[in-house]
């Protein structure tokens, strides 16, 4: 012992010749590191002499190392100096066991010690046993979506829908009953572990997204699928169509089904299916809308009559009418042939507006056309522009001729007879 303490003293003993007991340069700064990362402390000491620098994690009591050697068994802990004041603790893949309190110390008489706080955050993490999964609702009805996340600190948990519209929330009045009169509001974001979505409606569909935060990257998100059942509706935009024979006509129904309908077009009780003759379509128009068209080609007297339109799920099942008739086609335009002395400049360009409005007839039209025709064109549809000059070149024929002739040799006679008498 007293050997030691010798050594001791004699270490004091500086370059210059005084003597300086070891001292730390600055305290050891506490460090946030995140789960999975590294993390150094740096002890700094001044003359340290021949006394040696140890590691020590406080809560464990357990060494981990002794100037430049690693006593832990450990095999993230490793050690590191410079210029014997700077000495570094490495611990590499940090995990929540290595959270804690760590002491560097000198060993003096007496110990001489400082320590720095290793605090472990965690990025979020989903629960999944108390986590909610996709659902189905019929329409009308009420669904509960819970979101629940562990990490450090804990996560902060929204909700936002993976389309962008707003989140429809009703709450019933104090005092009133659940399916009685309820207070709504849309909010872009919900805050909260659990979302209560009452009185559900088709345009609630979709995707809603759990959003866990909690400053420590990445954020994570939960997909959540809710899927509204109801019964098909069909909505007929014209339920009256007229056209003339041999154009093209389209029929429209749009539909409005979850799950999704069996759509088809019948005619007379039989099945329209796509032909030469008839061209049948159904086009998405969202999660549960479906534009039905059925293309009528080179319309015949067989072809008027009405169509329905019929869409099935196994919710129930509904049909629409369309009555098609025949209208008379206006007659082709005649363009007459212009001689070779037209004068072009003098032209003036007449649409069909200005014919009416220089005949003094209003236009017509008729709104319960809905077709796209090839050949004449139907009663809505503008008359081609008509070109007509100012200039009207005369065009003389035989008997003009003849008259012109015949008036000269009167004249002529009438002259020659004055002035004989």
């Amino acid at each position: 012992m007293q050997i030691c303490k010798s050594f001791s003293r004699a270490s004091y003993i500086s370059v210059s010749g005084g003597a300086f007991p070891p001292e730390f340069a600055a305290p050891i700064s506490n460090l946030t590191v995140a789960l999975g990362r590294d993390a150094t402390f740096t002890c700094l000491v001044k003359h340290l002499g021949g006394y040696r620098v140890g590691w020590l994690k406080v809560d464990s009591k357990a060494i981990q190392a002794i100037h430049d050697h690693v006593i832990t068994h450990n095999n993230r802990v490793s050690v590191s100096h410079s210029d014997h004041t700077m000495w570094n603790l490495h611990i590499k893949n940090v995990q929540q066991e290595d959270e804690g309190l760590y002491m560097c110390q000198i060993n003096t008489d007496p110990m001489k010690s400082q320590t720095g706080m290793l605090s472990i955050v965690v990025p979020p993490d989903f629960i999944s046993e108390d986590t909610s999964s996709d659902v189905m609702v019929r329409e009308g009805g009420q669904v509960k979506l819970t979101c629940r996340a562990r990490g450090v600190p804990p996560p902060r948990l929204s909700w936002k829908r993976e389309d962008g519209k707003n989140i429809v929330i009703r709450k019933p009045f104090a005092g009133s009953a659940l399916n009685q009169k309820s207070h709504v509001s849309a909010v872009s974001e919900y805050q909260g572990e659990e979302l209560k979505l009452t009185k559900i409606s088709r345009n609630e569909m979709g995707v809603y997204l759990c959003i866990a935060s909690n400053g420590v990257p990445p954020a994570v998100s939960k997909r959540i699928f809710i899927n509204v059942h109801f019964s098909p509706v069909i909505h007929v935009p014209n339920q009256l169509v007229g056209a003339p024979l041999s154009t093209d006509v389209v029929l429209e129904c749009f539909v409005e089904a979850s799950p999704k309908s069996i759509n088809y077009w019948v005619k007379d009780n039989a099945m329209i299916i796509s032909s030469q003759q008839h061209d049948v379509q159904a086009i998405m128009k969202s999660q549960f809308e479906v534009r039905m068209m059925l293309t009528i080609r080179n319309l015949q007297k067989t072809d008027v009559g009405n169509y329905k339109c019929v869409a099935k799920n196994s919710l129930g099942d509904v049909e629409s009418s369309i009555r098609l008739y025949e209208i008379s086609g206006p007659a082709k335009t005649q363009t007459a042939a212009r001689p070779s002395f037209y004068d072009e400049e003098d032209e003036i360009v007449y649409g069909s507006a200005e014919m009416e409005k220089m005949e003094n007839k209003p236009l017509s039209v008729d709104n319960t056309i809905n077709g796209h025709h090839v050949g004449y064109p139907s009663v809505a549809t503008p008359v081609p522009t008509v070109r007509m000059g100012k200039k009207r070149p005369a065009i003389a024929n035989s008997k003009a001729e003849h008259h012109l002739v015949s008036n000269i040799l009167v004249v002529f006679a009438l002259i020659v007879h004055q002035r004989c008498q």
